[in-house]
């Protein structure tokens, strides 16, 4: 799989780390360990279809990228710097 760094150009995805969904889980307030947590660490959807991801490109320019990708076909939709993107 090949990503097209904004800044860099395309690449090969060992160049870039994957850190999850972009649209990032709510971390629970509380400093104790609760079903929440539990939740919070462990438990995640697989979806199906299209997902909207942070990826960081460590091997690079090292910027943090929102990439939009199947994810039953990992065809790469769009990819664009995560500062300013909206979620």
């Amino acid at each position: 799989m090949r990503l097209n760094c904004p800044l860099c150009g395309a690449r090969d995805s060992r160049e870039f780390t994957y850190k999850g969904d972009a649209l990032a889980l709510a971390r629970p307030a509380d400093g104790e360990w609760s079903p929440a947590w539990d939740d919070y660490l462990h438990n995640r959807d697989n979806p199906a279809g299209i997902m909207r991801e942070l990826w960081h490109h460590h091997a690079g320019c090292t910027a943090w990228l929102v990439v939009e990708r199947d994810l039953t076909s990992h065809e790469i939709h769009s990819v664009k710097l995560a500062r300013g993107v909206g979620a």
